[in-house]
């Protein structure tokens, strides 16, 4: 590891890879859990797995958590994802989660981490068909009206959406000023009379959703923070956000390496392992480099953000998300490459490891925005 961990940690990091060697280390076992690879989310293990008291390890006591810290947080994600633990509704819901634990009124953080804590996952409703990276341009209406709010509009693209227990719906509450200014967070609970959730299907399957308000009715006490403050705090959140993501595809990543290299250990062409080929070897030791770069960029920021809580790590933060998943991209693709037909066929892994990684460099901002945001950093 990267960093010196405690004896704590050291039987944590155990502990979840004898619980996914256990529960999912099949691809039987996996394909039970998730009506063979169709769900890429079993409702029954993250339930076994809040039963273990771990969904709560990056939530604060006193909200029903383990008080944990981020890097114990990023521990239990790339570990998970390492195991291939079916549990990809993790991300958004410990990112919704982490906005209640922040902005959240004590009975919105009872209802909202309380029940992550117990298995339920939630959702967080941003993208628009009109405004995806640009979410400033986002048009979804919130209207006062006697009591509290109606909402109008449609979200997009919105991850657990099928399965969601909770949504953090961000809207548009002002049109008046500037585009990042009139925004204000809400917490919508699922069923709400006048909100729709209509699953989109994907080359990942089914944990998308389009959403759609109408003339949905929202009580004053729905308000998550401020009122018109929600540009605020979404950038408040972005270090634990890219932490999340970028844990998630650093565990992934390891897994799709190591199943390439075992592969390519075995697999014999020419009278000898295919791993001893220099075109191999080699493209093999500088995967194994980059993540032991990207695991060190990783624990270093989660250790900052330990340190300081409230500071706001634009560039690091931006950066995990890039490296982690795009190299997560390159390795899953390497992977099918030097494992020909078999890396294609849905018998192995490695398909369903492209198929995780690639978007995972489009969703939580793209690649390409992640740069933008870095060269901003650098007064470009």
């Amino acid at each position: 590891m990267p960093i010196e961990l405690t004896d704590e940690q050291q039987a944590f990091v155990a502990a979840i890879r004898d619980f996914c060697a256990r529960e999912c280390g099949t691809r039987a076992q996996r394909d039970a859990l998730t009506n063979d690879g169709a769900d890429p989310h079993s409702e029954q293990l993250n339930r076994q797995l809040a039963e273990l008291g771990w969904l709560g390890v990056a939530f604060r006591e006193e909200n029903g958590g383990l008080g944990g810290s981020t890097v114990d947080m990023c521990l239990f994600l790339e570990e998970t994802q390492r195991g291939l633990a079916p549990i990809s509704g993790i991300g958004p819901t410990w990112i919704v989660g982490a906005a209640f634990e922040k902005f959240g009124t004590p009975a919105q953080r009872q209802a909202v981490i309380g029940g992550i804590v117990e298995g339920r996952s939630q959702a967080i409703a941003m993208s628009e068909p009109e405004a995806g990276s640009d979410v400033g341009a986002l048009a979804c209406r919130a209207e006062r009206v006697d009591g509290g709010w109606r909402i109008n509009g449609q979200k997009t693209w919105i991850s657990n959406g099928p399965w969601c227990h909770h949504i953090l719906l961000v809207a548009r509450s002002d049109a008046g000023g500037a585009k990042h200014e009139g925004l204000t967070m809400f917490d919508v609970e699922v069923p709400t009379d006048g909100v729709e959730i209509r699953p989109i299907r994907t080359m990942g399957g089914k944990e998308q959703a389009d959403v759609y308000f109408t003339d949905a009715f929202l009580p004053d006490d729905a308000v998550v923070g401020q009122v018109d403050g929600a540009w605020t705090q979404l950038m408040a959140g972005l270090n634990t956000e890219r932490l999340i993501l970028g844990a998630m595809m650093l565990g992934r990543a390891q897994r799709a390496f190591d199943d390439t290299l075992a592969y390519v250990k075995q697999r014999k062409q020419f009278g000898r392992p295919i791993g001893s080929f220099q075109a191999l070897k080699h493209r093999l030791a500088d995967m194994a480099l980059e993540l032991e770069c990207a695991r060190l960029l990783t624990y270093d920021v989660a250790q900052r953000v330990d340190a300081d809580p409230t500071g706001m790590l634009a560039r690091e933060s931006s950066m995990v998300k890039l490296k982690t998943t795009e190299l997560a991209k390159h390795v899953a693709l390497e992977g099918m490459q030097m494992m020909g037909g078999y890396g294609y066929a849905t018998e192995y892994d490695m398909e369903r490891h492209v198929r995780d990684t690639v978007v995972s460099t489009i969703y939580g901002g793209t690649s390409e925005i992640q740069r933008d945001i870095i060269g901003k950093t650098l007064g470009l």
